[in-house]
C-alpha cells in the first residue's frame, strides 16, 4: 500500500511542474513584449512630456531671457503672477471659453446624433459633413472665419443686412469677441462629439427601448431616462477630452484676434506664449504653465473622482 500511495503522489506532483513552467514562460514573454512595444511611448512621454513639465517647473523659479543666464529669484513669478490682474482676467477668459464651449459642443453633438439616429435616409452623407470641420486645418478655419466676419466685407454681416440688422464687429467688438472665438470653437468640435454619440447610441439595446414603449414612456421620456444614463461613458469622455482641449485653445485666437480686444480673447496658452516668446520673459511663462498644468491635472481629477455620481457603467456576463 505505501508503494503504491508514492507512486500516486509522484504522478500527481510530476504533471503540475511541467504544467507551471510553460506559463511562467509564457508570463515573461508576454512582459517583456508589452515592454519593447511600449518602450517608443515611453521615450516620447519621457522626452517630450516629463521631462519639459519638470523642466518648466524649475525654471519657474529664475529670472531667464533665453539669452542671458539664469537668476534664481524663488517664489517672485508666483507672487507676481497672484498679484497680477491681467493673469485673473486670463484665467476668467479661458473658463468663460470652457464653460460655454464644452457643454454646448457636447449638446449640439447629441442632439445630432440623436436624429442621425433615426434611421434618416443619407445618414452617412450627412455625417460625413458634419465631420468634416474636424478634418479642416485649424489655421484655414481661422482665416476663413476671420473673413467671414470682417465688419465691412464678411460674408455674415452681408447676410444679416438683408435681415434689417446693422453690421456686427465681431471680432472687434468687446462683447462678441469671445462668443465668435467659441462659435469657431464648437463648430470645430461638434463633428467629433456626433460621432462618439452615433456609436453610442447605436449600441443601446433596442429590446431595452421597446420594453420602455410597451410600459407607456415617450419617446422623450424614454431617451431622457433610459438612453442617455446608458450612453453617460460616453459623456464623461467627451466631457474630459473636451475640458483638456479647451484649456488648450491657442490657434483660434492667435490667428483671429491675437487676443484682443483689450485682452478679451487671451487664453491661458497663448498667454504663455506671448510671456515666453515674444517678451521673453521664460521663468514668468514657466510659472504660468506650472499653474495651467496644475489646474487642468485637478480639474481631471476631480472629474474622474466624482464620475461615480452620475456615470453609469453597464455590467456583462
Amino acid at each position: 500500500m505505501a508503494v503504491v500511495s508514492t507512486d500516486t503522489s509522484a504522478a500527481v506532483r510530476a504533471p503540475r511542474t511541467t504544467r507551471a513552467r510553460p506559463l511562467r514562460s509564457l508570463h515573461r514573454g508576454e512582459h517583456l513584449w508589452a515592454a519593447l512595444l511600449l518602450t517608443p511611448y515611453s521615450i516620447g512621454l519621457l522626452a517630450f512630456i516629463l521631462i519639459p513639465t519638470l523642466a518648466a517647473m524649475v525654471l519657474s523659479f529664475t529670472n531667464w531671457d533665453l539669452l542671458g543666464s539664469l537668476q534664481w529669484i524663488g517664489f517672485q513669478n508666483y507672487v507676481d503672477l497672484f498679484t497680477s490682474g491681467e493673469f485673473w482676467q486670463v484665467v476668467g477668459n479661458t473658463a468663460y471659453y470652457t464653460l460655454v464651449a464644452v457643454p454646448l459642443s457636447i449638446a449640439i453633438g447629441l442632439g445630432l446624433a440623436a436624429l442621425l439616429n433615426r434611421g434618416t435616409r443619407g445618414m452617412h452623407v450627412f455625417r460625413s459633413m458634419l465631420f468634416l470641420p474636424v478634418t479642416v486645418p485649424v489655421v484655414a478655419s481661422g482665416l476663413l472665419w476671420s473673413w467671414m466676419m470682417a465688419p465691412d466685407y464678411g460674408v455674415i454681416n452681408y447676410v444679416l443686412s438683408f435681415l434689417g440688422i446693422p453690421h456686427q464687429q465681431w471680432l472687434t467688438g468687446i462683447h462678441s469677441a469671445m462668443p465668435s472665438i467659441i462659435l469657431v470653437g464648437v463648430w470645430r468640435g461638434v463633428g467629433l462629439n456626433i460621432v462618439l454619440f452615433l456609436a453610442a447610441l447605436q449600441g443601446v439595446d433596442r429590446a431595452v427601448i421597446e420594453a420602455a414603449s410597451l410600459d407607456g414612456a415617450g419617446p422623450f421620456r424614454i431617451f431622457l431616462r433610459l438612453v442617455i444614463p446608458l450612453i453617460t461613458p460616453t459623456l464623461f469622455f467627451s466631457a474630459i477630452i473636451g475640458l483638456i482641449s479647451s484649456f488648450q485653445v491657442f490657434d483660434q485666437t492667435y490667428i483671429m484676434t491675437q487676443g484682443g480686444p483689450d485682452n478679451q480673447t487671451m487664453t491661458l496658452i497663448y498667454y504663455i506664449y506671448l510671456q515666453g516668446f515674444t517678451f521673453l520673459h521664460m521663468g514668468y511663462a514657466s510659472a504660468i504653465s506650472t499653474i495651467f498644468t496644475l489646474i487642468v491635472f485637478g480639474l481631471t481629477l476631480i472629474a474622474i473622482r466624482y464620475q461615480r455620481l452620475w456615470v453609469y457603467y453597464t455590467e456583462e456576463g
